[in-house]
């Protein structure tokens, strides 16, 4: 008799609100977690207060035990409580960090990761910008086993996506993926562990990367292609952030919009002053 996946004991590496949009389509396909592990509270804001990280926010609403270890490669309490149960699963969405092979190897049946992409391309720290910045117009997800090299393990699944608008900006790109990934993370894991799933090794030789971003990423030179600076605008539309400087000021571009083959800034923050119109 196959295993419900309410009775699995599963553990959830994640930390943004991708994350937390993973967390919840999972939940509504009976899929809780046991324990999720996310990065520690940061300071944020202007203020610097100490925040928690969205996932951690949704894992104490919903019960489910969090921890926050600062590293998984540092013995600690923590880390006691991880590598000392029994898991029949991990997930992992977004967590941030690498998982080293000692944490890989706790769950009977390995760490399935919901990556936002459709795997060999855009591997790496940045799919989402990744595919707006490539103009790809056809985007995706992969449900991938993980391994020790990032992003390389064999896959269980994909879907792709059409998409009649583009491009999107990445804030809903991202919560498009995150609902997609979820659901096919939950039709997946019954016949992965069933053994009716198999994963398949990646063609390595068509893999791409995506970098770190950095923040003078967002910086735009308004006289270059209009529409290369909407694809920019559009990925980067949380952080960094695009801005451009004039006689030496920064000028933050807040709303913009791509008319007639130009990038047109509809609202500007100048250094130092209130959004206002762009004129």
């Amino acid at each position: 008799m196959k295993a419900r996946t309410s009775d699995l004991r599963i553990i959830f590496f994640g930390t943004p609100r991708l994350a937390v949009t993973v967390l919840e389509v999972l939940k509504a396909s009976g899929i809780v977690p046991a324990l999720i592990v996310t990065a520690p509270d940061r300071p944020k804001g202007r203020g610097l207060v100490l925040t928690p990280p969205p996932v951690k926010v949704w894992a104490e609403a919903e019960g489910v035990p969090v921890i926050q270890p600062q590293s998984l490669k540092v013995a600690s309490e923590e880390l006691e409580l991880l590598s000392n149960s029994e898991w029949d699963l991990g997930i992992v969405a977004a967590y941030g960090k690498i998982l080293p092979q000692s944490v890989l190897d706790l769950p009977a049946h390995g760490m399935l990761n919901v990556h936002p992409s459709l795997l060999p391309a855009f591997r790496g720290p940045a799919p989402i910008e990744g595919q707006i910045l490539a103009d790809v117009r056809t985007v995706g997800v992969s449900i991938m086993l993980l391994d020790a090299e990032v992003d390389h393990g064999p896959v269980l699944s994909q879907a792709r996506i059409e998409l009649d608008e583009w491009p999107l900006r990445a804030r809903d790109l991202e919560e498009l993926l995150a609902t997609e990934g979820g659901s096919l993370l939950a039709e997946s894991i019954p016949p992965y562990l069933s053994g009716e799933l198999v994963p398949a090794a990646q063609n390595h030789t068509e893999a791409t990367f995506t970098k770190k971003i950095e923040k003078s990423d967002g910086e735009l030179d308004l006289l270059a292609d209009g529409y290369q600076n909407y694809l920019k605008y559009c990925a980067y539309d949380e952080w960094p952030g695009t801005f451009f400087f004039k006689d030496g000021k920064r000028t933050k571009i807040s709303e913009a919009k791509y008319e007639n083959g130009q990038f047109v800034p509809v609202k500007v923050i100048p250094e130092g002053k209130k959004e206002q119109e762009w004129r």
